[in-house]
C-alpha cells in the first residue's frame, strides 16, 4: 500500500508530504482548490504522459515521489525482482522529475522508462476517475470486467495460451504445404542442387582447379621456357652456366695450391656444379612430362566457366558455392519430407483443438457463474443507490467462429433496466447520464476488491449523487477499505464522514501568489470541515452537531 507522498514544485503545490495509512482516507476542500493534485500526482507517478505547464510557476521542474510497502504486494516484488530493480529492505520507492526538456523516472534510485514505471503501477494502485464510467460502455472492457469480478484470470491465460498455439501451427503448416508455391520451390531446388553438386568444390579442391587451369592455359610457353633454360645452364653453348663453373673450378684448383685458404670458395663451385645440373635436369624433366593434353584444358576451363556463371546467379563467390549446395539441399530434403512434418502437425492441431474446447468450456462455465453472481450484486447495489425496481443482467453472446479465440468463446453485454417493468437494454443505449453515472457506480462497487492491488484511488466518482445514496457509497468506500487501501476525492460530506483518516486541501493567496496547502485533520478539525461541506458559508450549532453525528454514525459502523 501507499505509505508516504511527497510533492515540490507541482502545479499551485510548493511542497508537501502526506502519510498514508490504512483503511478509507477521503480528501476534501473547496472547488478550485486543487483536491485532484494528489490523484495527479499519482497518475504521473505510474507513467502517465507528463509536460512542462505542471511545473510551478517560476520553478525550473517539479518532483514527485511515492514509497510503498510490499508486504501484501507479491506481484510487485515479483516484477521487481525479475527487472533487478528490488531493493534489500524490501520496499519500493518510485520517484518522477517533469522540467522543460522531458521527464525522467526511477524506481529504488535506478532510471526506467515510462514503460516500466506503468507495469510496476499496475500491480500498486488502480485509480477510478469520474469519468471512467464511460470505458464500461466499451464491450471489451465490460468482458475484462466480468473476467476480473469471476477470478478467472488463469482460465483466460489457459484459453488464451492454447488459441495462440493453434494459430502458430496452423502457420507452420501453411508454410510447409505451400501448394503451389512449395511445388515449384521444390523443382527449382532440384534444379540448382543437382547443378551446385555437379559442379561446386571444397576450398582446397577448388584451388587445385584454378591452379591446373592456370597450368594448362600456359603449357606450351611453361615446356619451351623450361627447356631454354634447361640448355642456359647445362647444354652445350659455350655459355652454358655449368661450363662456365667448370673452368672457373679448374683455375680456383691452381690457387688454392698457391693458397689453402681458398679451399672454401673452391668447395662452393663443387656445391654449385652439382645444384646446376640438378635444376637442368629437373627442368628437362619438366618439359617433357608436361601435359599438353587439350581435351583435358577444355574440361578445366568448362568447370571454372559453370562456376563462374553459378557464382553471378546465387551472387556468391565461387569459394561459397559449396556451403550453398549442403544450404540449399537442406531446404530441399525439409520440403520432401514435409509430409512426414505435415502429419505431426495436423495430429498436434487436433490435440491443441481438443484441449482448447476443455479451456474454453471451463472458462465459459465459469463466465456464465461470474455473470450470475454479478448481475445479482449490480441489482442490489442499484436499489441502495436510489434505483429501486431497476435491474442488471450480463448477456453472454457465444462466439465461435471455427478457430480458436484468445478471448473465449462468448462476448458479453451488460444491460440495465433503470425502471420496474421495462426491458432490459444495453448499457451503451441508457439514455440518462444521471442513471449512467449511478449504474456504472454500482458495477465499480461490485467488481472492486476483486483483484490483488493493494491501492485504490478515487477522483469524485460520486459526482452527481447526494442524500442517502451518498450515504450508501460512503459505507460501501468504507467497507471497501477493510479490504484495501482506498483513497478517495469527494465534494460529499456523507461520503466524506466515512473515512477512517480525513485530508483537506486548501487555496492560499500570499503576495500574489498562490499555494495550495494539504492538512491532516484532526477530529475537531475534522468536524469543522464536514459543517462547511454541510452549511456553506455560515456554520451554526446545528451544522455542527449534525457533522459530528455523521462522524459518530460512520464509526459505529466498523
Amino acid at each position: 500500500m501507499l505509505t508516504h507522498l511527497t510533492v515540490r514544485n507541482f502545479a499551485v503545490v510548493e511542497a508537501a508530504e502526506i502519510e498514508f495509512g490504512t483503511g478509507l482516507t477521503v480528501v476534501t476542500g473547496e472547488t478550485g482548490a486543487g483536491k485532484s493534485l494528489l490523484v495527479d500526482a499519482l497518475l504521473l507517478l505510474s507513467g502517465a504522459r507528463a509536460d512542462s505547464g505542471m511545473v510551478r510557476a517560476g520553478c525550473e521542474r517539479a518532483e514527485l515521489s511515492a514509497e510503498f510497502n510490499l508486504a501484501n504486494a507479491p506481484a510487485a516484488r515479483t516484477w521487481l525482482r525479475e527487472q533487478a530493480l528490488d531493493d534489500a529492505d524490501g520496499g519500493c520507492r518510485v520517484r518522477r522529475a517533469i522540467a522543460e526538456g522531458g521527464s525522467r523516472a526511477w524506481i529504488n534510485g535506478r532510471s526506467v522508462s515510462l514503460a516500466q514505471l506503468s507495469e510496476l503501477a499496475a500491480a500498486l494502485v488502480e485509480i477510478h476517475g469520474q469519468h471512467e464510467h464511460q470505458a464500461l460502455l466499451e464491450r471489451t472492457q465490460q468482458l475484462a470486467m466480468l473476467d476480473t469480478f469471476g477470478d478467472n484470470g488463469a482460465a483466460l491465460a489457459k484459453v488464451s495460451e492454447l488459441a495462440h498455439r493453434f494459430r502458430d501451427i496452423l502457420a507452420r503448416e501453411r508454410e510447409l504445404s505451400g501448394g503451389e508455391d512449395r511445388a515449384a520451390r521444390i523443382e527449382l531446388l532440384r534444379h540448382e542442387v543437382a547443378e551446385l553438386e555437379r559442379w561446386s568444390l571444397p576450398a582446397d579442391a577448388l584451388a587445385d582447379l584454378e591452379s591446373q587451369h592456370k597450368r594448362l592455359a600456359n603449357a606450351g610457353k611453361l615446356a619451351e621456357g623450361a627447356s631454354g633454360l634447361a640448355e642456359l645452364l647445362d647444354g652445350d653453348g659455350e655459355l652454358a652456366a655449368a661450363r662456365v663453373v667448370t673452368r672457373a673450378r679448374s683455375e680456383l684448383e691452381r690457387l688454392v695450391e698457391l693458397d689453402q685458404s681458398l679451399q672454401p670458395a673452391l668447395d662452393m663451385l663443387d656445391s654449385a656444379g652439382i645444384q646446376l645440373g640438378e635444376a637442368a635436369d629437373a627442368l628437362s624433366r619438366y618439359a617433357q612430362d608436361l601435359d599438353l593434353d587439350p581435351e583435358r584444358y577444355a574440361e578445366v576451363d568448362a568447370h571454372l566457366a559453370a562456376l563462374h556463371d553459378l557464382s553471378r546467379r546465387h551472387h556468391l563467390p565461387a569459394a561459397g558455392l559449396y556451403a550453398q549446395a549442403e544450404k540449399l539441399g537442406a531446404e530441399l530434403q525439409s520440403l520432401e519430407g514435409a509430409g512426414e512434418a505435415l502429419a505431426k502437425l495436423a495430429a498436434e492441431r487436433k490435440q491443441c483443438f481438443t484441449d482448447y474446447g476443455v479451456a474454453a468450456g471451463t472458462l465459459s462455465k465459469r463466465r456464465a457463474t461470474a455473470a450470475r453472481e454479478l448481475g445479482k450484486t449490480v441489482t442490489s447495489l442499484m436499489a441502495e443507490l436510489g434505483m429501486e425496481g431497476g435491474s442488471f443482467a450480463v448477456d453472454l453472446q457465444p462466439q465461435f467462429s471455427g478457430e480458436p479465440d484468445p478471448q473465449g468463446r462468448e462476448r458479453c453485454e451488460f444491460t440495465v433496466s433503470a425502471n420496474p417493468g421495462m426491458p432490459l437494454r444495453a448499457l451503451r443505449k441508457v439514455a440518462s447520464g444521471g442513471e449512467l453515472s449511478r449504474i456504472a457506480l454500482a458495477i465499480e462497487v461490485a467488481a472492486l476488491g476483486a483483484d490483488s492491488v493493494g491501492t485504490m484511488v478515487f477522483d469524485e466518482v460520486d459526482a452527481g449523487i447526494g442524500g442517502a445514496v451518498a450515504e450508501t457509497v460512503g459505507a460501501k468506500l468504507r467497507a471497501l477499505g477493510s479490504r484495501c487501501q482506498v483513497l478517495c476525492v469527494t465534494h460529499l460530506p456523507q461520503v466524506a464522514a466515512q473515512g477512517h483518516a480525513h485530508l483537506s486541501v486548501s487555496k492560499i493567496v500570499q503576495d500574489s501568489t498562490t499555494r495550495t496547502h494539504i492538512a491532516v485533520l484532526d477530529a475537531k478539525s475534522r468536524s469543522e470541515e464536514l459543517a462547511r461541506m454541510l452549511g456553506g458559508i455560515e456554520i451554526d450549532r446545528e451544522t455542527r452537531a449534525h457533522a459530528e453525528k455523521m462522524l459518530e454514525k460512520a464509526g459505529a459502523r466498523d
